[in-house]
C-alpha cells in the first residue's frame, strides 16, 4: 500500500484531472485504522493528509454524487480506514482540534468522539482556513500539500489569500478582510490577532484602524486549483 499522504495527493490529482478515483478511494477505505495513527503522527503530516482529503472529497461529493449543502458537510459520506467521516469531522474535529462549528472558534465541541480526539492536531493553525476549499467563489484555491513542505506551503497560501482579500480605506480608517476570519475569529486570536497577522504577513500598520469583514460570495466555483 502507498503511504497515506501520497495516496491523498493521488486522489486529489485524479479529481483535478477528471479521472476515475474509485481504485484509489477503495485503497484508502481498506487501510487499517491503526495506520492513521502510525503514519500521521506530527501536525504537519495530519494537516497535509486531511487538507488534501477534504478538498478531494468535497469535489467528489459535489461533482459526481450531487450532494448539496448542508448535507455535504454534515453527513458521514467519506470512508477512510473502514470508518465513516463527514467533512465537518475533518475540518472542525481533526484540523481545528474539536472546535464547535458555530462558536466563532472560541469553544470546544463537547460531543466530540474519542476517535476524532485521538487523530486531531495538537495545535490549531489558522492557516488551514486559507487551504480548505468549499467550492464557493470566495473560497481559497486548491493546492497539493505534502508533510515535508507543509509549513512553507501554508505560508504561501496565507500570503496569497491575504493579499487578494485585504483592502485598506485610509480615509475611513478601516481594513477589510475575508469573512472567513470572522467565522473563525477565535482561531485567528480575535480582532487583535487579525491585526497582528496583517502586520506580520503584509507589513501593514493597523494601529487606529477598524477591522471589517467582506461579504462572502457563495456562487459555485468548482475546480479552483492553483
Amino acid at each position: 500500500m502507498k503511504d497515506l499522504i501520497t495516496l491523498s495527493e493521488q486522489i486529489l490529482l485524479s479529481v483535478k484531472n477528471e479521472q476515475p478515483s474509485d481504485s484509489l478511494t477503495s485503497e484508502l477505505e481498506q487501510y487499517l485504522h491503526s495506520q492513521l495513527h502510525i503514519q500521521l503522527k506530527t501536525d504537519g503530516q495530519k494537516k497535509a493528509f486531511w487538507i488534501n482529503i477534504y478538498n478531494a472529497y468535497f469535489l467528489i461529493l459535489r461533482k459526481y454524487q450531487n450532494v448539496d449543502k448542508p448535507d455535504i458537510y454534515r453527513k458521514k459520506l467519506v470512508t477512510i480506514a473502514g470508518k465513516k467521516w463527514s467533512l465537518d469531522d475533518i475540518e472542525h474535529g481533526i484540523l481545528r482540534k474539536g472546535r464547535f462549528k458555530y462558536s466563532f472558534g472560541f469553544f470546544p465541541n463537547p460531543f466530540l468522539s474519542k476517535a476524532i480526539k485521538q487523530l486531531a492536531v495538537k495545535k490549531i493553525d489558522y492557516r488551514i482556513h486559507f487551504a480548505l476549499n468549499c467550492g464557493a467563489k470566495s473560497c481559497p484555491p486548491i493546492a497539493f500539500y505534502s508533510a515535508d513542505k507543509i509549513d512553507q506551503q501554508l505560508k504561501t497560501a496565507t500570503l496569497s489569500f491575504l493579499e487578494n482579500e485585504t483592502t485598506i480605506d485610509q480615509d475611513n480608517k478601516t481594513i477589510s478582510v475575508s469573512r472567513l476570519m470572522l467565522w473563525y475569529l477565535g482561531d485567528f486570536g480575535g480582532k487583535s490577532g487579525i491585526k497582528r497577522i496583517l502586520k506580520n504577513k503584509l507589513n501593514l500598520n493597523t494601529r487606529g484602524y477598524k477591522v471589517i469583514f467582506n461579504q462572502y460570495s457563495w456562487e459555485e466555483n468548482l475546480d479552483n486549483f492553483i
